[in-house]
């Protein structure tokens, strides 16, 4: 009878959580509930799913909305009518088009209209639902003509008085407006929630067959013929058989391109691997992976395979990932095992702007109608729900600031406005608020995907499911990780402007020889890293001069323990130690000294915790990695979970394991495993790191320049720009007869590019070069505007920046010149000119340029002075009694030194006071590092850009200095000239 449920899906509108709303059904006795959600369907399958287990009878459809206004109800008998529901919206949602104020004709749906909404006559899968309120107006009909097409429509919007206020909230953070001046058309009735059948019977007392009808309508309804589980495409070739054929070939040729054919060891492993995907219908799977792959290199894409697919050397031989599962001793069973619930999947890396194209050829190669990318739904989480209840009430910014930070938590007690908003808050907190795309996931399907979702089409203008990766999971759809990094980017192109540049041709894929080249890993070791992927960042380069890193597993170690959790945990510092001091290493058993004595006793990896279940207590690799998802906080059943813990020490007991120590096995186990990381992941990370190591070692101006193209990565753009300086480049400002749009190089030669002008039009970041090379290089002031009708706002910019310095004019004197040429005007003349007219020529006064000027407009334009430093901008000439070079003769000392701002890092204490840890150059172009305690600087020390004065005493940790700093003070710069 309730043929038209909202769910908390039906988004800053209902408020019922699906679980809530099946709860309730279940205690108010009712046996079966149409959801139909606003304008989506997201929560269909999950509705379907979870009602299922509680013994409902779930049906499906979708409310279609113009704005605010209910024009019709799709209910669904069946998956195809869901199907033709989805369809519909789909193809609106995907061609932007306005829902029709008719449904089409469905032939497994049923519509239902708003009472009088209708001027037509209905069609046979047509009817007009009847509000409670409504009753009082069919007393004026003539019921013999349509009686048997009315039914009984009873909405459900949220479950109680107080959700009824909540859904007000959600209405006016929909509109944007205050919460008195919602629009009356957009709120629900006051009486929408769930109530018992007999209530319902009697709200339509005298007009029972309104709920006959309802009841004869839902009757012809069904979800039984969804069937959920392995949904994915099924095959790659024509057949399955075909499929495990197709990829023991594949297979075994990379394995003779890996590791040699007559590598027994890897064709053992290959055949165990090779096994489990044939039994758990896998190959598929792989195969499209394998496909994507091929397709990309075909382009000439660079990929990085990651995540736990790196454990497989299935994946390894079919080139999907660089990590040799066999040199690290990784576990399949890390990646896939008969026993695991959740699918698995690859995360494989592209550059930032190819990624698109990748996930184009998927929907091309399996069609649009069996593909779509991912969804995710974001919620209202977070102190910034505060702020959006504060503006619907109409709060000052000054009121909403206080309530929203949680250290005025205490202050704000006794104020009820702040009362009132964390009620609020504590309801809203979590709820959906707004349908996204996921960061790569795209779904493959055996049937069309709109059996199970309609579809979105985000900025990113391709079809995109509307529901999130948990929703594909249960239903037994297993997603394709296409994800992007510039990291990727910088090495792709780092490799092209090498064969432009120096006409060299880069292998970048032959990594072993990067692990054991001694300049690349003296590099590491000194963490000159600054670009490099994963390994760039303060904390990074810190521990990799803690840890003297100078080879591969150490990096791949190093990679897993600066993850947060193993930080704080003291868990990277208990490594640092032994790393340095093995021999204090004590091991519980000799089982664990033989597999952990990689990482010194330290459970770095989730495989550690795979090792230690299976070598020392016993369990098989499935078993013993369910155990290590368990303790990720990835497995639902507490019951099921303690039945593992149970037979951990039932097998170390079986074994002849001593209780004891197994006791203290399983407490570091425990302990341990929330923190640890994929070693696989690492591993992967530390591939690309190398990678990059590689080319800033050997092309480091090129690869400087990829970084730039490319965004940068950890740092500001101007530290880029310093970096390359150091490597011997010569880097010009942008010109306008030598600049692209991005950065070029040419021999030593760098020029900034066109597109880091801040205020410089998109149109003409694009036009100046193609017009050079239509028309050759410009002649002179006067050619440039002829040729690019650049207006007089625009010139200046390109002018102050120095872009028409091949004139050989000042920029005082082309300023000057292009206001005579302009005439005044903000555009140059449009007139044609039959011949070139000379202008005229006039005596003007010495305008020479000044530097200091100079980087001023730099630093305006540009965002940082190129011919000139910080440093030389500072109106003091000290910097400092001590160099970064020279911290460690002074650990202990109080020192004074000069630093150039590089970046920050906060950092709240459990007392919520907050510390900040800062990275520095000194005028010598060398990090340092400083770490900042509440109350010895102010509030918040840092004053953004430009140079410091810093006192504070030198400390060493590991062999790597920094300063706790006790005071702390921008330094002020030299005036500008034009304005003094």
């Amino acid at each position: 009878m309730y043929l038209n449920v909202h769910s908390s899906y039906s988004l800053r509108y209902g408020t019922i959580d699906l679980d809530v709303l099946i709860e309730e059904a279940r205690k108010l006795g009712i046996s079966e509930i149409v959801l139909t959600d606003i304008n989506n369907s997201s929560a269909s399958m999950d509705f379907i799913l979870k009602a299922r287990v509680a013994g409902i009878r779930a049906l499906v459809g979708i409310e279609f909305r113009k704005e605010d206004r209910l024009l019709y109800i799709g209910i669904a008998r069946n998956r195809k009518g869901m199907k033709e529901l989805n369809d519909f919206l789909t193809y609106h949602q995907l061609c932007d088009l306005v829902l029709p104020e008719r449904a089409p004709v469905f032939e497994q749906a049923y519509v239902i209209y708003p009472f009088k909404a209708v001027s037509f006559m209905l069609a046979e899968h047509e009817y007009v639902g009847v509000r409670p309120q409504d009753i009082n107006q069919l007393f004026r009909l003539d019921m013999a003509l349509i009686q048997r097409k009315l039914v009984a429509l009873y909405s459900v919007t949220f479950q109680d008085k107080k959700h009824y206020r909540l859904h007000q909230y959600l209405r006016a953070i929909d509109q944007n407006t205050l919460l008195t001046k919602v629009n009356e058309i957009a709120i629900c009735q006051e009486t929408e929630s769930l109530r018992p059948l007999e209530e319902l019977q009697r709200l339509y007392s005298g007009y029972e067959y309104l709920l006959d009808n309802a009841h004869q309508l839902l009757a012809n309804c069904s979800t039984d013929d969804y069937h959920f589980g392995r949904l994915n495409k099924q095959t790659f070739t024509d057949s399955k058989a075909n499929d495990a054929i197709l990829l023991e070939k594949l297979t075994l040729a990379g394995m003779h391109d890996r590791y040699g054919s007559g590598n027994m060891q890897a064709k053992q492993k290959i055949e165990a691997e090779l096994a489990v995907v044939k039994q758990m219908d896998f190959c598929a799977y792989f195969l499209i992976t394998w496909d994507v792959i091929n397709y990309s290199r075909s382009r000439g894409f660079y990929h990085v395979g990651r995540g736990s697919g790196a454990n497989s050397t299935v994946a390894y031989c079919l080139g999907i990932t660089d990590v040799d599962p066999i040199a690290l001793d990784l576990y399949f069973e890390r990646f896939l095992n008969s026993k695991r619930s959740s699918p698995p999947d690859f995360d494989i890396d592209y550059s930032w702007h190819q990624r698109e194209e990748i996930q184009a050829y998927l929907l091309k190669r399996y069609g649009i109608a069996y593909t779509g990318l991912l969804g995710t739904i974001s919620t209202f989480k977070g102190r910034s729900v505060i702020r959006e209840i504060g503006k619907v009430l109409g709060l000052p910014k000054s009121e909403i600031d206080s309530f929203t930070d949680p250290t005025q938590d205490a202050v704000n007690q006794d104020n009820p406005t702040f009362r009132k908003i964390m009620a609020v808050y504590e309801l809203m907190d979590g709820m959906p608020n707004q349908r996204s795309i996921h960061a790569g996931g795209v779904l493959v399907s055996e049937e069309p995907i709109t059996f199970y979702t309609a579809l979105d089409l985000p900025p990113k203008a391709m079809p995109t499911v509307q529901w999130d990766m948990y929703a594909a999971e249960a239903i037994g759809l297993d997603k394709f990780d296409i994800l992007s990094q510039r990291g990727i980017g910088h090495i792709k192109e780092a490799v092209e402007l090498i064969r432009q540049n120096k006409g060299k041709s880069v292998d970048i894929h032959a990594v072993k020889s990067f692990l054991i080249d001694e300049q690349i890993n003296r590099r590491l070791g000194a963490s000159d890293s600054i670009g490099c992927f994963y390994i760039e960042s303060p904390a990074m380069r810190q521990l990799l001069q803690k840890l003297q890193c100078r080879d591969y597993l150490t990096l791949v170690a190093a990679s897993s323990i600066i993850r947060p959790g193993v930080a704080s945990s003291g868990m990277m510092r208990n490594y640092i130690y032994y790393f340095h001091h093995p021999d204090e290493v004590i091991y519980l058993h000799p089982v664990m000294k033989e597999q952990l004595k990689e990482t010194y006793g330290v459970m770095v990896y989730q495989e550690d915790v795979i090792k230690v279940c299976y070598h020392y207590a016993g369990l098989d690799l499935a078993d013993a990695d369910v155990l290590r998802r368990a303790m990720s906080g990835k497995y639902r059943s507490r019951d099921a979970f303690q039945k593992l813990i149970d037979k951990f020490f039932l097998s170390a007991k079986t074994i002849g394991r001593d209780e004891a120590t197994t006791e203290e096995v399983w407490r570091q186990i425990s302990s341990f495993a929330g923190y640890s990381f994929s070693k696989a992941h690492s591993a992967s990370f530390a591939i690309e790191s190398y990678q990059s190591l590689y080319l800033k070692t050997y092309f480091p101006q090129e690869f400087m320049v990829a970084v730039l193209n490319n965004y940068g990565g950890f740092y500001a753009r101007w530290l880029y720009v310093h970096e390359l300086k150091k490597t011997g480049a010569t880097v010009h400002l942008p010109c306008v007869n030598n600049s692209e749009e991005k950065v070029t190089i040419n021999g030593r030669d760098v020029y900034l590019g066109l597109i880091g002008i801040q205020g410089l039009n998109e149109d003409f970041i694009k036009l100046i070069p193609c017009e050079r090379v239509t028309n050759g290089p410009f002649q002179d002031l006067t050619d440039f505007i002829r040729r690019t009708d650049i207006g007089l706002e625009q010139l200046a910019i390109l002018i102050k920046v120095g872009a028409l310095r091949f004139t050989g004019r000042t920029k005082k004197e082309l300023l000057w010149d292009s206001h005579l040429y302009m005439g005044g005007s903000v555009k140059p003349k449009r007139d044609k000119e039959l011949f070139a007219i000379v202008n005229k020529q006039y005596t003007m006064p010495v305008l020479p340029d000044e530097r200091l000027e100079d980087a001023y407009q730099e630093l305006d334009l540009l965002g940082y002075p190129l011919t000139l430093t910080m440093f030389d901008m500072l109106k003091t000439s000290y910097r400092g009694d001590v160099m970064a070079k020279d911290l460690l003769t002074h650990v202990d000392q109080t020192v004074k030194m000069v630093g150039l701002y590089v970046c920050e890092k906060t950092v709240r204490m459990k007392n919520q006071k907050k510390m900040w840890f800062g990275t520095f150059l000194d005028v010598h172009g060398n990090f340092f590092d400083t770490t900042h305690f509440p109350g010895r600087t102010p509030i918040y020390p840092f004053r953004g850009h430009g140079c410091y004065l810093l006192l504070g005493k030198v400390v060493e940790d590991f062999g790597v200095p920094s300063i706790e700093v006790e005071k702390f003070a921008k330094l002020p710069i030299q005036d500008n000239p034009i304005l003094g």
